[in-house]
Formats: C-alpha cells, sequence, structure tokens
C-alpha cells in the first residue's frame, strides 16, 4: 500500500499520497514552486498569465486545469491525478475538487508576514514529495538575504505603489504586499492606508505629502502589455521628482508578475529579493 501522510494546509487537513505521480494544479504560485523543485504536474491552469519562466506550460503537453478560478473539472478527472494543488483564486473549489482526488490549498497568508507564510507553503510540498531537506536548503539561503535586506532599511520608510490605466492605488502593511513592510523591514510613509483588496486611491499629490524615502511602483497595466519589468510611463512627473525618494535614487520598478500574480513561488520570491536589493 501507498505510503501516505497528512497536512495541514487552509482548509484543514489532509491525507495525500507520499511522493505523487501526477499532480494537477490550479495557480501560479504552486506552479512555481512544482517547477522550482523539479516535480512536473501533468495538469496546469490555461489563460491565465504567466511569467517567462512559467511558459512552457502553455504547451499542450500539459492538460488542461481549468482557469484560475474556474476548474476544468473534466479535464482534471481524465488527467487521473493522485493530488490537486489549487491557489487561493481557486479555493472555494476545493470540495468539489476533492472529490476527484486528494486536494490542498497553498495560500500565503499577508496578516501572518509573507515570508513566514511562505515556507510553511513550501514545507508542506517538501512533505509530500519527500524533500524537505532542499526545501529547508532553500529557505536559509533566502531567510539570509531577507535578514541583509531588513537591516539595510531599518528606519527608512516606502510607499507602494500600484498602477492600473490612469488610477494609482497604494498599499499598507496588511496589504497583500505587507513583505515590504514585515519582511523588508521598511516603515509605512503613511499610517492607517485603507485596506483593501486593490489597494486604497491616491494621487500623484498624495505621492509628493507622503515623501517616502523610497518608493516601490508596481505596473498592472504590464500584465496585459507583455512587459514585466523597467519604467513605468507617467511616474517620472514634477510632483514624484520632489519626493526624497526621486532625489536620492530609491524608487524600484517590481516585477508584477512575481510581486502580483505567483507570490509564493520560489522563483518569484528571489524576484522580489532581487527588485529590492537593487535598492542598495
Amino acid at each position: 500500500m501507498a505510503k501516505s501522510v497528512v497536512v495541514l494546509h487552509q482548509a484543514g487537513l489532509t491525507e495525500v499520497p507520499v511522493n505523487p505521480e501526477r499532480v494537477a494544479v490550479i495557480g501560479v504560485a504552486p506552479l512555481d514552486v512544482l517547477d522550482s523543485l523539479g516535480i512536473e504536474p501533468v495538469a496546469v491552469n490555461k489563460g491565465a498569465y504567466l511569467p517567462d519562466y512559467l511558459k512552457k506550460y502553455v504547451s499542450d503537453e500539459y492538460a488542461s486545469s481549468g482557469s484560475l478560478f474556474e476548474p476544468d473539472y473534466e479535464s482534471i478527472y481524465t488527467a487521473k491525478p493522485d493530488l490537486i494543488i489549487v491557489g487561493i483564486r481557486s479555493a472555494a473549489n476545493f470540495k468539489a475538487l476533492s472529490e476527484i482526488a486528494p486536494t490542498i490549498v497553498f495560500s500565503v497568508d499577508s496578516h501572518q508576514g509573507y515570508w513566514e507564510s511562505t515556507k510553511k507553503q513550501w514545507e508542506v510540498i517538501g512533505r509530500i514529495f519527500s524533500i524537505e531537506n532542499r526545501v529547508k536548503a532553500k529557505e536559509q539561503e533566502l531567510e539570509a538575504v531577507f535578514r541583509e535586506l531588513a537591516e539595510y532599511s531599518e528606519g527608512m520608510t516606502a510607499l507602494t505603489v500600484m498602477k492600473s490605466g490612469n488610477n494609482l492605488t497604494t498599499f499598507g502593511e496588511n496589504s497583500r504586499f505587507s513583505s515590504i513592510y514585515k519582511d523588508f523591514g521598511y516603515q509605512e510613509a503613511v499610517k492607517h492606508i485603507r485596506e483593501n483588496k486593490h489597494g486604497d486611491v491616491i494621487s500623484y499629490e498624495f505621492i509628493r505629502e507622503a515623501n517616502p524615502d523610497t518608493l516601490l511602483i508596481l505596473d498592472r497595466d504590464k500584465l496585459t502589455s507583455g512587459t514585466h519589468t523597467g519604467r513605468t510611463p507617467g511616474i517620472d512627473n514634477d510632483l514624484v521628482r520632489q519626493t526624497h525618494a526621486y532625489k536620492n535614487n530609491k524608487i524600484a520598478y517590481l516585477d508584477i508578475g512575481a510581486w502580483y500574480v505567483a507570490a509564493g513561488g520560489v522563483t518569484a520570491t528571489q524576484i522580489m529579493l532581487d527588485n529590492i536589493s537593487q535598492l542598495q
């Protein structure tokens, strides 16, 4: 009889097979983790944005597990998975998917702290695939970088801004980008930012008044433009030029794929660290 292990995840306790050979994935972050650890899925979500380093999964070689939000139950059933891993966007389908195969929810909790929560997700994967030592080694490697960056940014303020079309929003320490404050060590340039999934609407005047030491920019439009990094049009203006961040060359244009879509992944986390490292 095949060995199994009981793992704790967002939806509770689930008994899953050890070293499953046929894994269906719905979600970019769990796909990133499997890809980084050399685990080949049989079914992946289709039609959604994928970072360049995951583009190979667009191939018809991999069956469709549906979209990020809506599983393709027939396709998943046909793929005969012995494990299904779903990200937060499809977590509501956990019960129905569990009728096909043992299912776990891969979900990073920003309130718990990005890095602490992310490590727990990786460790669940490590237990299932009997690669705990590899996972722990990767955690220790990245832990040292987190610590170094947090020490560098101690006492510095930051403002996190997302541009989407003509709209600007900002995110605080309890948002989806909480890692900037809880893991990378920055202080909020503006306290009590309204917590909202899509951020708190602001203006360029707001950025000038906040006058952060560091300005972190995410351009949501790049998810559809095909260019995921680089400068964001409109940010370099007279109001932003009045900030400490601009004057001291402390503006970072964050990789939208890593921070917004694949956060929680191994490669995504490395990209996040690289983005913040450029501010040193």
